[in-house]
């Protein structure tokens, strides 16, 4: 059967072969690269026979649990993982939620070429990973948080300075809220903010009754306004994008609507580099 109408057994075939068999302690003479089919069946936990049917188009449609296993036993990425779903079931895989370090060092250098925007880096949970000097100048100096503190939820309903500098906290309490339920359902991490949901409903009345309310509100883009203790009453644009490959993380940038205040945190962020000494 040709690649054309086995897209699914084509992709199978050409991963395996790509494998090397030392890597998984085999030897021995082999008249083809890579694995061998009973070889990815046992690494995958499968029926030899089945896993040879579909390369070859045969027995229909396998479910995702048979996909997983196969992903697993060819050692394929995220994205490798999430195409073979779309070959076998014709939709991507279920999201599988993963706790995050840090970002990669290209997608910071990104966000610090933004000297006059903010932007943060947060997962699912709404941990913040990631920011750039304009963030630390208009938001808050993260640098500064322990790393547990650095939670957009717990900054906003625990931390008198940043909900003081908010123009409308009551609107903005509740909106994030929704936004925070959607984005960890979106991105299969509820049972991971369990935790989390727990502090802050001891921790804050306000959170407690707001989560109570099952809200769900969407935080593609907006505008945000905020008392800022320098610069003033400000107002800015932000959007929300998605990182490749990445459903847990999400790059948020904000431009200030006022090109007065543009030029004033770029003049901040290069006052903070002096100080610093760079």
């Amino acid at each position: 059967m040709t690649s054309e109408r086995n897209p699914l057994g084509a992709f199978l075939r050409d991963r395996r072969t790509r494998l090397d068999p030392a890597t998984f302690g085999l030897s021995g003479r082999r008249r083809t690269p890579g694995l061998r089919r009973e070889e990815v069946a046992q690494r995958a936990n499968i029926s030899p026979t089945w896993y040879t049917w579909l390369e070859q188009g045969r027995g229909g449609a396998p479910s995702a649990d048979v996909l997983n296993r196969i992903a697993n036993g060819l050692m394929l990425t995220e994205p490798e993982r999430e195409h073979l779903f779309m070959l076998g079931l014709g939709r991507p895989p279920e999201v599988r939620y993963r706790s995050v370090e840090g970002i990669s060092p290209r997608l910071q250098r990104l966000i610090d070429t933004l000297d006059a925007s903010p932007a943060l880096v947060r997962t699912a949970a709404w941990d913040i990973v990631a920011w750039n000097k304009a963030a630390t100048v208009v938001m808050t100096d993260y640098n500064q948080l322990a790393p547990g503190d650095r939670n957009i939820l717990r900054l906003l309903f625990c931390n008198p300075t940043i909900r003081n500098v908010q123009h409308d906290w009551e609107a903005m309490a509740r909106f994030v809220v929704g936004s925070f339920r959607a984005d960890a359902a979106r991105a299969g991490a509820t049972s991971e903010i369990a935790e989390l949901v727990e502090d802050l409903c001891r921790a804050s009345p306000e959170f407690a009754a707001l989560w109570q309310e099952n809200e769900i509100v969407s935080h593609g883009e907006g505008t945000k306004r905020l008392k800022h203790p320098i610069l003033g009453d400000i107002e800015l644009e932000y959007s929300g994008f998605a990182v490749d490959g990445r459903p847990d993380l999400n790059l948020v940038v904000y431009n200030p609507v006022d090109p007065v205040v543009t030029r004033r945190i770029r003049t901040l962020v290069r006052e903070g580099d002096r100080d610093s000494g760079r």
